[in-house]
Parts: C-alpha cells; structure tokens; sequence
C-alpha cells in the first residue's frame, strides 16, 4: 500500500510523515509513505493524506497552485474513490465555501461551509489551541477503538459547519459544538491534528491505513 501526503506548502509534513510512517509500521510491518507536489504522482497511490495549516483561502489557493491537481484529486477521491484523510485545514477544504480572508470556495466534497468560530463564553479565546475531548456521534470507520471522551490536540479559529449531520462523526464543545471529525464514505476528516494527538493520534492513522 502506498500512501501520498500531498505538499502544497502549508502543514506539518515532518510531523505527519513521522507519525503515518509510525502507524504504518504498525500495522503493515513496513512503511510506504511519500510526500508529493504532483497532479500526476497520485495515480501510483492507493491513499492520500492532505494536512493544512493556515488560512482556508490561503491553503486553496496554494493546492489549486499545484497545476492539474484539483482535477486529479477530484478523480481519485470521487470517481476511483480511493480514500483521503484530511487534517485541519485539509478536512475544512472539503467543504463547499470558507469565509476567512473574505472567501474561497473549497473542494465542495461534503455541503456546507468553514465560518469563524462564534465564542459564547468570553473568557475563552481563539484560536482553540490545546487538548480537548471529542464526543463522539456516529459509529466510525476513522475512529474505530477511540473511546468516547478522549483527548486530541486543536489549533484553529474556524470550523466546519456540516449541512448533513450524518457526516459528522466527532464533535468537541468549545464555548460551542464545533465539528471535529466527518466520515462520507471514502472521505475522512479531522479538525484535531492527530500526528500532536500521542497514541489517540497514532490510533486514528493506524485506523486510517487499514480502510
């Protein structure tokens, strides 16, 4: 099996490598994990990995600087539908639109859209940076074996506003419910960084390579 990360610029690839490379060895015995700024590269992969750190408008425009890769990405994922794993940005492109550096839409994979994340309770600050609990919702290919209640580590300002609630698997309380992991069919996703998340974190990919 053979898993891509795909470099446009923006996310932890270091970090993420390590930690798939880890969960692979796990799982597989070996590691197959490579990370790649090519439309044309994808087609020798079985999965792929899209982390994301930044603005949503900024990490869009930076993948859609990739030449060919939306098209690509939107074959692999929607007609071969070879899984994918989004972190934190990565998972908020699925999305149909982001409102953040006024607008852009997104890969439009699941409906809905990424909007600031609306704090109720004034002593709590953005980002929503540190460890915190999800709930989780729905039974779960991603979070398979995690125990409802466990601990990942978040960095972000904005969040996922899923249009169909049977797409969220996880979510966390910030001030407000916020969604912090989807599932649609070969489409996963985390708003948690599961290669800072420890052994939860390692789980969550060991869950992911074994799809």
């Amino acid at each position: 099996m053979k898993i891509a990360i795909i470099d446009y610029e923006t996310g932890n690839l270091k970090s993420v490598s390590k930690a798939l490379e880890l969960a692979s060895n796990n799982v597989l015995k070996r590691s197959n994990i490579e990370v790649i700024n090519s439309a044309k590269a994808l087609n020798n992969f079985d999965k792929v990995v899209l982390p994301g750190q930044g603005s949503f408008k900024q990490c869009f425009q930076s993948l859609n600087s990739i030449h060919g890769i939306l098209d690509e990405l939107t074959d692999f994922v929607m007609f071969k539908k070879k899984p994918i794993l989004g972190i934190c940005v990565g998972m908020q492109l699925f999305a149909t639109f982001g409102d953040e550096d006024g607008g852009s839409d997104g890969l439009g994979w699941i409906g809905g859209e990424v909007k600031k994340i609306n704090l109720k309770d004034l002593s709590l600050k953005l980002p929503h940076m540190g460890w915190n609990n999800i709930q989780i919702s729905s039974n779960s290919k991603l979070l398979n074996g995690i125990n409802n209640d466990s601990h990942f580590y978040f960095v972000h300002s904005y969040s996922f506003d899923v249009d169909e609630k049977k797409y969220i698997s996880a979510t966390t309380n910030y001030s407000i419910e916020i969604v912090s992991a989807i599932e649609k069919e070969n489409i996963f996703g985390t708003q948690f960084h599961p290669e800072k998340s420890q052994a939860n974190g390692i789980k969550i990919l060991e869950n992911f390579i074994k799809i």
